[in-house]
């Protein structure tokens, strides 16, 4: 046994020391190899664009210009573009018509003289005023029609929104199919509720929205209810029966301490929304759905959400078009005290001051969306409006509330004395304010002071959260650039006019991608101003340019509460009006450089005071 043991362990060692010796016994190197030819060169790359700053600047111009002559009257209103016939819609209030402008031979120039061109012409756009709709039995009646109020186009689809003969019934969508010189082919009409204020369809094409504003009548004793209408569109071939979203039954509340049981009536509802910061203000008899008065609609750009201004209301609808649900948001207030405002018309200079104590309520009017890393935003021209009626009004101004022959209230002694310290009743005392909030236990005394819109624009998330605000950024920019003539009436050139209401009263707004940045496009009713605001991302907005195609040493007066507002034998003189530039920008429609006749982007704007509609061109400098 133990040789054997011995044997194997030698036969292992020899073995094992036999490899190592291998291991370090390789053969010597080989002598070196010649050297390998020189490769061929790589190709030379090309060279980068240099970078660009941001946000980056953008040329403004008017490349044309449409004139109706027709002054105070809101003859040019709401503008769309359809894209086959290279045409700008326009409404024409004062003619109920519908203006087609050319674009085809738009030129790529700035026009010589911007505020006084008339290089572009239109044809007349007639639709009728009497039209057979399908109730909702299926049974055809006969409708008779009013003032035309929005237009909306998608491709070769027309939609035009119509009152009712009497304002506060029910009114129509027209559709038309449009061909490629702007003609419509009358397609059929579709009833929808109180006072269509604006119609547009959803991106897919699948539904035309309607924002019936349901506003009452001077006395108040006809008050007919807020709603939306949805038309259902297949092959650009509508429905005949909209489908109502009401604001009473169709209202949810998203928050999970609430159940139905909580909001299953008017008064339940009316409870939880007052609370939660929505401004209602009405007389006795006022409910929700009569109070909210849609105003105008924008919608995701999957289809599946809208959102709906609710102006007198500061809020917004969010709107469910899979469940045909409504959501209303509060928009809250702006605080005064941490911003510069000018409240006084009357020293007709720019002077800005701080208020503590007093809020301006975000009233949006036009909104626009856009998609930010997969998420939509809301953009709002923040511009306010009171309830203002023979039969009922919550307008004051601020003298007015301690006055003894007006309110007989008193203001917190805070209030009282920056009252005292502005000026009073020429100062602070002229600012228009609310009824409705301020006076929170009603005991007569107003700590808090609620002024009408926000005079800014601003972003907000899709659930109505704020994410940014311009601030007094439009008062103050527009007071650097123009000096006294900032806050301008559009009847006249009177500066600082609106000092006391509104002030430039943002109006219209829409957004586009130029070079691909998102900007939004800010139009201010009043004064005239256009702001440029580069959004691309919500939470780094900055300001680009401002623009204003006004003549502002033109003497002229017009009136737009007369029937007719150019009345000499009331003192009026519209003579020099159509070399004074435009006047009362109501709408704004953006139209992309791949969309465009002259491949460059384009802005239209339709100015209702002077009757004008504007084409600018939109470049990168």
């Amino acid at each position: 046994m133990f040789k054997n043991n011995s044997y194997k362990v030698g036969v292992l060692a020899l073995a094992l020391s036999m490899a190592l010796t291998g291991c370090v016994s390789d053969g010597d190197d080989g002598e070196q190899g010649l050297k390998g030819e020189q490769g061929a060169p790589g190709v030379v790359g090309v060279d980068g664009n240099d970078g660009k700053s941001l946000p980056r600047d953008l040329n403004v111009e008017v490349v044309g210009r449409f004139a109706t002559g027709i002054y105070g009257k809101s003859a040019a209103e709401i503008v769309q573009f359809h894209k086959s016939s290279n045409a700008a819609f326009a409404i024409n209030g004062a003619s109920n018509q519908i203006e087609v402008i050319s674009l085809t031979n738009l030129s790529t120039t700035a026009v010589g003289n911007p505020v006084a061109d008339e290089s572009l012409t239109s044809n007349a756009f007639i639709f009728p005023l009497n039209v057979s709709v399908t109730n909702s039995a299926g049974v055809e009646k006969d409708m008779s029609l009013g003032a035309v109020n929005s237009i909306a186009i998608k491709k070769d689809l027309l939609a035009i929104a119509v009152e009712g003969e009497i304002k506060q019934a029910h009114g129509a969508i027209l559709f038309y199919s449009l061909n490629e010189l702007g003609e419509g082919t009358f397609i059929k009409a579709v009833e929808v509720g109180a006072l269509p204020d604006m119609v547009t369809f959803t991106p897919d094409g699948s539904k035309a929205l309607v924002a019936n504003e349901g506003e009452p009548n001077t006395d108040y004793t006809n008050d007919p209810e807020g709603s939306i209408s949805v038309i259902s569109v297949v092959d650009l071939m509508p429905a005949n029966v909209a489908k109502t979203i009401n604001l009473s039954t169709d209202i949810v509340f998203s928050d999970d301490n609430l159940v139905p049981e909580d909001f299953d009536t008017d008064a339940k509802r009316l409870a939880i929304l007052s609370k939660a910061g929505v401004k209602f203000a009405g007389p006795a008899g006022n409910t929700v759905a009569k109070d909210l008065e849609p105003e105008y609609i924008t919608t995701s750009s999957n289809s599946k959400m809208a959102y709906v201004s609710l102006q007198e209301n500061n809020a917004i609808g969010i709107i469910n078009l899979e469940e045909l649900t409504i959501e209303v948001k509060a928009l809250g207030y702006k605080d005064w005290g941490k911003y510069q405002l000018d409240f006084s018309n009357k020293d007709e200079v720019p002077e800005f001051k701080s208020i503590q104590g007093l809020y301006g309520m975000y009233q949006p009017d036009t909104l626009a969306s856009y998609t930010w890393n997969d998420t939509t935003f809301i953009v709002s021209a923040n511009e306010g409006d009171a309830r203002d009626y023979d039969g009922f009004s919550e307008e004051v101004r601020v003298k007015d509330i301690i006055d003894t022959d007006e309110l007989n209230q008193t203001l917190s002694s805070e209030l009282q004395s920056q009252y005292d310290v502005s000026g009073g009743k020429n100062y602070l005392g002229r600012l228009k304010v609310t009824t409705a909030l301020g006076d929170e236990d009603q005991n007569g005394e107003f700590e808090k002071l609620f002024a009408y819109g926000a005079r800014s624009f601003s972003i907000w998330d899709k659930n109505a959260n704020l994410v940014f605000d311009s601030g007094d950024d439009f008062g103050k920019i527009s007071a650097a650039i123009m000096g006294d003539n900032f806050n301008a009436a559009h009847t006249k050139n009177k500066g600082d006019n609106r000092s006391d209401d509104k002030g430039g009263e943002p109006e219209a707004i829409d957004v586009g991608e130029i070079a691909g940045r998102t900007y939004a496009f800010i139009a201010q009713e009043r004064a005239g101003d256009l702001f440029v605001y580069d959004i691309t991302n919500p939470f780094k907005t900055a300001f680009v340019t401002h623009y204003n195609n006004r003549d502002f040493t033109v003497d002229y007066e017009m009136d737009d509460d007369l029937a007719d507002p150019c009345d000499s034998s009331e003192g009026m003189d519209c003579t020099k009006v159509n070399s004074a530039g435009d006047l009362g920008p109501e709408s704004i429609k953006f139209v992309s450089a791949i969309d465009s006749p002259t491949s460059k982007p384009l802005l239209i704007i339709g100015n209702e005071v002077s009757g004008t509609v504007t084409v600018y061109q939109i470049t990168e400098q």
